[in-house]
């Protein structure tokens, strides 16, 4: 069974900081690291093609530093990485990167037919959710979404849970197959030292538009029909008043207590204030 996991390097988002000038991310001196969600794709590969025979190849689209992200999901198991590293597919918005994506993925069907592909369910930075199944969409693939859990890969069929509003199902779909997984989905694995030094060692397959084929007006800028028109980081919130119990603890307390109420009395007068002009609008 050959396995294709889709990856993303992003910008770690506990450092992330906004030009507060071009309202643009600044991405200087902030660590890149390998999309979570997409560890745990890479994973559920690994876990697939040791319990059911195979292989996974590992693809991301990006710039020549994405090769780290690669190489850490080659020391967790991946046989194979690819790197789509372009001019053409700079400014991908989801429908250009599902499509480049796609086109990928074909390559690779040419010559060892792919059964199943796994992404995570969203980017961290982004968190549109939209690449998988994109690429579902591309390669006509039974799409599978919120996936927490593989149950069986059998006899060209592959069973899985998922959540679903309110909670789970489980569904059976046709390979080929794309799913989209939940963190809670398993465990990523710690890389033992024989898989770190061969995943230093491998060789990284670069491809470029002309390599993968496709339509040139699908890829980067011209492919994408999204803008963005502004990007802002949320205002500081201030802190809650704070009471000091140090001192006079009966005092403190009915400080507090006073300030609870006050607050809990204005609310409740805008309430009633509000239902009493919807009344008379009624009326």
């Amino acid at each position: 069974m050959h396995i294709v996991a889709c990856i993303k390097q992003v910008p770690d988002t506990t450092q992330v900081k906004i030009d507060p000038e071009t309202n643009t991310l600044v991405r200087a001196g902030v660590e890149s690291i390998c999309n979570p969600y997409d560890l745990v794709a890479v994973e559920a590969g690994v876990r697939v093609a040791e319990k059911y025979g195979g292989k996974v190849t590992v693809i991301t689209m990006g710039p020549p530093q994405a090769d780290s992200a690669l190489r850490q999901c080659l020391s967790l198991g991946a046989s194979e990485a690819i790197l789509l590293s372009d001019r053409a597919f700079a400014g991908s918005d989801t429908l250009a990167t599902s499509y480049t994506l796609a086109q990928a993925v074909n390559k690779l069907n040419a010559t060892e037919p792919v059964s199943l592909v796994i992404c995570g369910k969203q980017a961290i930075d982004g968190d549109t959710a939209q690449t998988g199944p994109g690429l579902a969409t591309w390669m006509d693939y039974t799409q599978l979404t919120y996936v927490v859990e593989i149950i069986e890969v059998a006899d060209g069929f592959i069973t899985v849970k998922r959540e679903v509003e309110g909670g789970t199902e489980v569904i059976r779909g046709k390979l080929p197959a794309l799913l989209t997984v939940e963190l809670e989905l398993n465990p990523v694995r710690y890389a033992t030292l024989p898989e770190l030094v061969r995943s230093l060692r491998q060789e990284i397959k670069v491809l470029g538009a002309k390599d993968i084929g496709g339509e040139p007006e699908r890829y980067g800028l011209k492919g994408s029909p999204t803008s963005v028109k502004q990007i802002f980081a949320p205002p500081p919130h201030g802190g809650g008043k704070v009471f000091e119990t140090a001192s006079d603890s009966d005092k403190v307390i009915e400080d507090f207590l006073s300030t609870f109420f006050e607050k809990e009395s204005s609310i409740l007068s805008e309430v009633l204030s509000s239902d009493g002009s919807d009344h008379a609008q009624e009326q």
